[in-house]
């Protein structure tokens, strides 16, 4: 009979989901005891514990819906690399305030420079705020559309994407777009509009993106939409992986 008061405690932590209450409190209770903390300083150091790991694994979380397909943070980047890129307004946007003003980011430049870790930085600080994420190459997202027309469930997924506080666009320009998947992709800019945050990156400037969309006329009143509240990120440059695929062949082996 001496475990009953364990294992009913034991019981209504599971029940009322305080996963970290039941794995610390017998430890720090013996912590607290021996450093003569009293009860209410013991509960306050507990209830600290289930919040950190509470928000450490919303925080996993939403990084796992979001889809990333590496994460990476902005700490890891190297600024010195992309004299183009505005370090200072990089970092600003890390503290994630253009998503709550609805504004958008569009990432330029040439191959290689580092707009997608960019983009998965930022993605990252937004996950790290509380905010949901979604990543998709524009491709991937473009035949998830056209999937979803076919089976008759675009509205609902169109609807998902709209609910996304900031849905990242990668490499729009890479793969030239159908008639039918570029006016899908219109709709899915024209839907988020001053709704959502959209951060797309891109190869091509910006007198070029009618090789992507086909059309002079989609193209003006998506680039309308986009860049109404916007933030340009310039990244032109020597290719960013270039030059950390030779810094590692350069770095001597150590034994």
């Amino acid at each position: 009979m001496t475990d009953t008061p364990q294992v009913l405690l034991a019981h209504h932590l599971k029940a009322l989901k305080l996963p970290t209450f039941l794995r610390e409190y017998d430890k720090l209770a013996r912590q607290c005891a021996a450093e003569g903390v009293d009860h209410v300083r013991y509960l306050v150091r507990l209830a600290e514990l289930e919040l950190i790991d509470r928000e450490r694994r919303m925080v996993e979380r939403r990084i796992r819906q979001a889809r990333f397909p590496a994460v990476k943070s902005l700490d890891a980047f190297d600024f010195k690399a992309i004299a183009s890129l505005n370090k200072m307004l990089v970092l600003e946007l890390a503290r994630c305030e253009y998503v709550e003003r609805r504004e958008n980011i569009i990432a330029l430049g040439n191959s290689g420079t580092g707009k997608t870790h960019v983009a998965l930085g930022l993605g990252l600080a937004a996950c790290q705020k509380g905010l949901s994420v979604g990543f998709t190459t524009a491709a991937t997202l473009v035949h998830e559309l056209m999937e979803a027309r076919d089976e008759k469930r675009l509205l609902r997924f169109q609807k998902q994407l709209a609910k996304v506080r900031l849905l990242i666009i990668d490499e729009l320009g890479f793969v030239p777009l159908s008639k039918t998947g570029a006016e899908l992709l219109f709709e899915v800019f024209s839907q988020r509009y001053e709704r959502g945050s959209t951060l797309v990156t891109s190869n091509l400037p910006f007198d070029e993106w009618t090789e992507i969309f086909g059309s002079e006329r989609l193209t003006g009143a998506l680039l309308d939409r986009l860049t109404h509240h916007v933030h340009i990120l310039e990244m032109n440059g020597d290719s960013y992986r270039l030059s950390q695929s030779q810094k590692r062949r350069n770095t001597p082996k150590t034994t």
